[in-house]
């Protein structure tokens, strides 16, 4: 899965797994978030493609989050990276210079961790990860397949070292001797700086697909996530909020299965150079606006 196309395709294959929401009949163009901010009192922003790309923030958006902010509309970043902990999610934003409080920033890790059972899990992670929020014992998963064969469940959370061979370890470990697999981030692919990168949610269908029993996915467009935000927004009603994202399985998918609307950002994400349209209409995933750059 290396073009937009792929990962479009095997989005479309593994759809049967992922929540179902109903759409309008179609979809706004707009110039800009500022043309619809008076039809909404919550923006919920994905990062990859929306805020940033890889570790290039995306031109504009940081100012425009503060003249939403200024404007007296309540902002949330709903991030599926799960490679580093809340901190870190924070310090990231602040570092692409983007005003953001640790408060309003929810990710796949926090919901994937909020309710981890206490067990030994075999921990699949980057390196500079020291797994310090992980609330229960861990065990690093490397090349050691005593590793696999330790642990009571597995919890995913990056792939900047996973490699085909360790994949298999797992699966035929988890063929085995079935335990719980917790997908920390649901996506497939990612946006970089270089172009896509393979994310856990990838490996996560690849295991089910094999018959692996008990695999858990976190992250959009699944409901943890979408719980979270929700808690901290109970004032607003979900019509009025609205999640801005460049995946349509993901950030489009996922919110409309809440009830909250949609804008489908287009420039510098997962349809960069596309036609949008296209997909959204093979898809049958419906925006409520489409716009480039927030």
């Amino acid at each position: 899965m290396d073009d937009a196309a792929s990962i479009f395709d095997r989005y479309q294959a593994v759809r049967h797994r992922l929540p179902e929401a109903n759409f309008g009949t179609g979809t706004t163009e707009v110039g800009s978030l500022l043309d619809i901010a008076s039809q909404v009192d919550a923006f919920v922003f994905d990062a990859f493609g929306v805020l940033n790309v890889g570790e290039t923030p995306i031109p504009g958006a940081a100012e425009r989050l503060d003249q939403l902010r200024d404007a007296g509309l309540r902002l949330r970043i709903l991030s599926n990276a799960a490679s580093y902990d809340h901190q870190g999610a924070t310090e990231k934003f602040r570092k692409l210079g983007m005003r953001i409080a640790p408060d309003e920033i929810v990710t796949s890790r926090d919901a994937a961790i909020s309710g981890l059972e206490q067990r030994l899990w075999g921990c699949i992670a980057a390196p500079s990860d020291n797994l310090s929020d992980i609330p229960s014992d861990t065990l690093r998963l490397e090349d050691d397949p005593d590793g696999y064969s330790q642990a009571e469940g597995f919890l995913f959370l990056s792939t900047e070292v996973w490699t085909p061979e360790r994949q298999d370890m797992l699966r035929d470990s988890l063929l085995n001797h079935p335990r719980p697999v917790i997908i920390a981030n649901a996506d497939l692919a990612a946006p970089r700086d270089f172009g896509f990168s393979l994310e856990p949610g990838h490996y996560g269908h690849l295991l089910a697909d094999d018959g692996v029993p008990d695999v858990r996915f976190f992250g959009k467009p699944f409901p943890e996530v979408y719980d979270l935000i929700e808690s901290s927004l109970k004032d607003i009603p979900p019509h009025r909020i609205a999640m801005c994202g460049d995946t349509l399985h993901t950030d489009i998918l996922g919110a409309a299965a809440r009830g909250w609307r949609t804008v489908l950002v287009t420039r510098d994400g997962m349809f960069s150079g596309l036609d949008s349209a296209r997909f959204c209409e093979l898809s049958a995933l419906t925006p409520t606006w489409r716009v480039e750059r927030i």
